[in-house]
């Protein structure tokens, strides 16, 4: 599974394909994948 971010608002989805658009304010096309550390999280853990 990859997390993506919303370039717009913030909002982040977790999933195996893409989001065509964002699950919170509804942008198309702004979904990045991030890095994610393999628990879960956005940021990577310490």
């Amino acid at each position: 599974m990859a997390i993506f971010k919303c370039e717009s608002c913030g909002a982040t989805k977790e999933g195996r394909c893409k989001p065509k658009s964002c699950p919170k304010c509804g942008e198309s096309g702004n979904m990045k994948k991030v890095e994610s550390c393999g628990c879960g999280a956005v940021s990577k853990c310490k």
